[in-house]
């Protein structure tokens, strides 16, 4: 979880640069008046979900790998309980104490940046930590990939959570870690979320895909085949990710489909334990045998028949893209994701007309190999698997005929953002000043 100087990550992207960590380091020294050596940057990438599309909620296995961009939150210790913070994307200056006693936020439209910073702080409180230092610091995303379905909102709880053990000596593991934000985003924030952003962004490693399950909350890697042949652990994998942004952002608790789409599984759950005769088994899809799906789902409703549907469909092809992926079979793993795209439309129905025609139009890009919406699919971006060598063929395209469908949309994004071109990434890390600066 710790690493030293700069640019350390995992794998050939090297994220952060250490031009980032310059950038952050200066402005901590600016708000605190600190020596430079001084300051540790929390690094929190951004996360994909290839497959394993909306089921951690309900107990299914999903995937999850980290892209070279992310939160980075460079911070010092306060001299005491304070908590001072800047943003490189939100104005203003939060200023608060971290033996303040945090309450809930009542609504969810009282969520703003603080609020993250406040839920770190309450979810440790909590959950019997011991919280006697703040921090001084300042916190950066990638502007345009706010709200944009790459899980910011947990990358920046993890962030906090990350500074505030540092600096008080909390030794607390990665599976904690993803339970505390987890905290923050059901109990501070009301939003029904499962683990799978916090088990991407803490548990990922360069050239393995990520495995959680998210029952039993205990995660595997499976090993890209190609890196598993070389005596160059950290070679170059065959293939980049493609991110394309719809220009549609909200923030996902104002929105109600996230959290109708949770309880239409509940009830689907319901109803099937019920018809089994197994009317105390927790609601959850995970409690429902497949064998028990295909005998009893007659009894669900048209929607809720849908939303199994897509649990049951989706726990197979996860089960499929991971064969897939250890043997290094892209053409199969992508036809998988844009089967699980597929059925993100059809069966769990997310995804607005805008997002349904950039997917479309992804899957037609030269060199992709499969897409699908990010996130929970409601706004944000697509993301694609395609052929390293055509990538920017790729990228071209997508940014063209996106634009024809929507130039309205398109005229919100900023011009680099609107088509990313991304590697692999690593895990969450703090990473501690350069030996060789000098202030």
């Amino acid at each position: 979880m710790v690493a030293p100087g700069g640019g350390a990550g995992g794998g050939p992207s090297r994220w952060p640069a250490a031009e980032e960590l310059d950038i952050v380091r200066k402005k901590v020294v600016d708000i605190s008046g600190r020596d430079e050596q001084e300051v540790r940057v929390a690094a929190c990438p951004y996360r994909i979900c290839p497959l394993g599309a909306h089921i951690d909620h309900q107990g299914g296995v999903v995937t999850a790998m980290t892209i070279n961009y992310g939160v980075l939150l460079g911070f010092v210790p306060s001299n005491g309980s304070e908590v001072l913070l800047q943003s490189g994307q939100f104005e203003g200056v939060i200023r608060f104490r971290v033996d303040d006693l945090q309450k809930p936020i009542d609504k969810p439209e009282n969520i703003n940046w603080e609020s993250y910073a406040r839920g770190a702080v309450y979810a440790l409180q909590n959950s019997g930590y011991d919280l006697r230092k703040g921090i001084i610091g300042y916190i950066s995303g990638v502007k345009g990939l706010d709200s944009s379905g790459l899980s910011s909102s947990a990358a920046v709880g993890i962030a906090y959570l990350l500074a505030l053990e540092h600096v008080n000596d909390l030794v607390i593991s990665p599976v904690d870690n993803i339970q505390l934000d987890k905290y923050i985003e059901n109990k501070y924030l009301g939003l029904k979320n499962g683990i799978l952003d916090p088990s991407a962004i803490l548990l990922s490693r360069y050239g393995y895909l990520t495995f959680m399950d998210c029952k039993t909350a205990s995660p595997s890697y499976v090993c890209f085949s190609e890196l598993s042949k070389s005596q160059q652990p950290q070679g170059q994998l065959p293939f980049k990710i493609l991110l394309a942004f719809s220009g549609l952002q909200h923030n996902l608790p104002k929105k109600s489909g996230y959290n109708m789409r949770v309880f239409e599984c509940k009830e689907a759950a319901r109803a099937l334990l019920h018809a089994s005769g197994c009317e105390d088994t927790p609601n959850i899809l995970c409690n429902v045998d497949p064998v028990v799906y295909e005998a009893q789902k007659c009894v669900l409703e048209e929607n809720l028949s849908r939303r199994a549907e897509h649990y049951f469909s989706e726990m197979k092809r996860v089960t499929k893209g991971r064969d897939a992926w250890g043997r290094g079979n892209l053409q199969e793993l992508g036809q998988l994701i844009s089967a699980s795209g597929r059925s993100s439309i059809l069966n769990y129905e997310c995804g607005s007309k805008e997002m349904i025609q950039l997917y479309e139009i992804l899957l037609k890009a030269p060199g992709v190999l499969g897409a699908r919406f990010s996130g929970a699919g409601f706004r944000g971006c697509c993301l694609a698997i395609v052929e390293s060598e055509r990538a920017e063929d790729a990228a071209a395209y997508v940014r063209a005929e996106y634009e024809k469908a929507q130039p309205e949309l398109v005229s919100r994004i900023p011009a680099d953002r609107r088509v990313l071109v991304c590697e692999p990434g690593d895990s969450a890390r703090v990473i501690l000043p350069d030996p060789h600066l000098r202030s």
